[in-house]
C-alpha cells in the first residue's frame, strides 16, 4: 500500500513539475483531485479505482494543450476523512474537479463540499443524492435501481418465488435493499427478512441463521468489496442450496478470493466491460472496454479484473470531454461553473461501462447499455446466457 501511495504521489509531483518547466508554452493546468480508500475495508475497491485513475491519466494526460494533473488522497476508507480530503483538494490544492470514492457514505460527504464549494464532483459510486440540492454532483456508476432490475428480471427467469435479504448496515445496503423491495413485488417475488451487518464485522452467521429459517427460494445480497464475501461463506457453511445473487459492488478480484467455492454460480449485474471479450462485435463499448484494458496493462504491469477501476477510466473520459468544451481558465470559479455545465450537457460519451448521456436535474448518465448479468464460475466471471 505504500508503495502505491508513493506511486501516485510521484505521479503527481511529475506533473506539477512538468507543467512548471512549459508554464510559458501552454496554457495553465488542469487539476483533478481523487479520494479513495487506499487502506481500509473499502480498500479492495479504492486501490482498483487509483489504479484505473493512473491508467486514464496515462491515456489521457491533456486536454486542448492543457497538462492535466491528478492528485491523490487516501481516505482510509473513513466518510470523515473523505469529506476533509475533497475540502483540502478545493481549499489547499484549488483542483477544478473532485472525484470518489470507494463506498456510499464517504461519496456523499465529499459530494457535500463539492456543492458548497461549487466544484464538480464526478462520483465513482452510485451516490444516491436529491439532484436538484446537489446540482454539481454527477456519477458514471449505473444507479442502483437499473441493476437491481436486471437481477430481478434473472430471477424471475430462474422462477425464484422468494428471496431473503443480508447487506450492509449503511447506505449502501440500504440502496440495494429499497431497489430489491421496488422492483420484486413487481415481478412476483416476495422478499423475506433485511438482515443487516458492518462492514468491519468478522461473522454474519446469526442473520444467515434467521434467513435460512425462512426458507427463501434464494438469497440476496447487498455488501461490497471483501466484506461482501461473508454472505455467501456462511451461506455454504449453513447449506443454504438455493442461488444466491449480488450486484455490482462485489466485482472485483478481492472478493473472488475470498469467497472461493461458496461463490460458485453466483449471478449478478456488472458493466459490460468486465466482459468485453466475451461480448458480441458491435456492442457500443467493447472497443473502448479493450483499449482501457491495454491502457492499464501498460501502465500497472498487470490485467484489470475488477469493475472499479474501470469507473475512473469513463470519470476521466467525461471529464476531458466535458473540460475540451468548458470556458474560462482552470482555476477559476468561471471555468468549475462551465465545467459544471459542461459535464451536464454531455452526449453519447461512450466509456467503458455504458455510454454516457447527462442533463441538468440527473446524477447518472447511463442506460440498458450498462449492465449486463454474469456468473462467477471457478473464479472466471462469464457472460449469463
Amino acid at each position: 500500500m505504500k508503495s502505491l501511495m508513493q506511486t501516485l504521489t510521484r505521479s503527481a509531483l511529475a506533473a506539477a513539475l512538468g507543467v512548471g518547466l512549459t508554464a510559458t508554452a501552454i496554457a495553465a493546468d488542469l487539476k483533478v483531485g481523487l479520494s479513495v480508500s487506499l487502506s481500509g475495508p473499502n480498500s479492495s475497491l479504492g486501490v482498483p479505482y487509483a489504479k484505473g485513475m493512473q491508467a486514464a491519466l496515462a491515456y489521457k494526460p491533456e486536454v486542448n494543450g492543457r497538462k492535466i494533473q491528478l492528485i491523490v488522497l487516501d481516505d482510509g476508507s473513513d466518510p470523515t476523512t473523505a469529506g476533509r480530503n475533497a475540502r483540502k483538494l478545493v481549499e489547499e490544492d484549488k483542483v477544478d474537479v473532485l472525484m470518489g470514492t470507494s463506498g456510499v457514505p464517504a461519496a456523499i460527504a465529499m459530494a457535500q463540499v463539492g456543492r458548497d464549494a461549487k466544484v464538480p464532483m464526478i462520483g465513482l459510486t452510485p451516490i444516491q443524492l436529491d439532484a436538484a440540492e446537489n446540482p454539481w454532483v454527477f456519477t458514471v456508476a449505473q444507479p442502483t435501481q437499473l441493476m437491481i432490475d436486471a437481477v430481478v428480471q434473472r430471477m424471475k427467469k430462474d422462477g425464484v418465488k422468494s428471496v431473503g435479504y443480508i447487506g450492509f448496515s449503511d447506505a449502501w445496503g440500504d440502496l440495494v435493499y429499497n431497489a430489491l423491495m421496488k422492483s420484486a413485488p413487481e415481478a412476483g417475488i416476495k422478499v423475506l427478512g433485511n438482515e443487516r451487518y458492518a462492514r468491519a464485522d468478522a461473522s454474519v452467521t446469526g442473520q444467515v441463521l434467521k434467513l435460512v429459517a425462512m426458507k427463501p427460494d434464494a438469497v440476496m445480497t447487498g455488501g461490497a468489496g471483501t466484506p461482501g464475501a461473508l454472505p455467501f461463506l456462511a451461506l455454504t457453511e449453513r447449506g443454504f442450496k438455493g442461488p444466491v445473487y449480488g450486484q455490482h459492488g462485489l466485482i472485483n478480484p478481492d472478493f473472488v478470493r475470498v469467497v472461493g467455492a461458496s461463490g460458485q454460480n453466483a449471478l449478478m449485474p456488472t458493466g459490460p466491460v468486465i466482459v468485453a471479450e466475451q461480448l458480441p462485435e458491435g456492442y457500443p463499448t467493447k472497443k473502448i472496454a479493450m483499449d482501457f484494458r491495454a491502457a492499464f496493462q501498460k501502465v500497472n504491469n498487470a490485467p484489470t479484473s475488477d469493475a472499479f477501476s474501470a469507473y475512473s477510466f469513463d470519470g476521466w473520459l467525461v471529464f476531458t470531454d466535458a473540460a475540451a468544451r468548458a470556458k474560462g481558465e482552470p482555476g477559476t470559479p468561471e471555468f468549475r461553473l462551465s465545467l459544471r455545465d459542461a459535464i451536464a450537457s454531455t452526449k453519447e460519451v461512450v466509456g467503458t461501462h455504458g455510454v454516457y448521456n447527462f442533463k441538468p436535474g440527473n446524477l447518472y448518465g447511463v442506460d440498458e447499455r450498462a449492465r449486463v448479468i454474469v456468473k462467477l464460475d471457478n473464479g472466471q466471471w462469464k457472460l449469463a446466457p
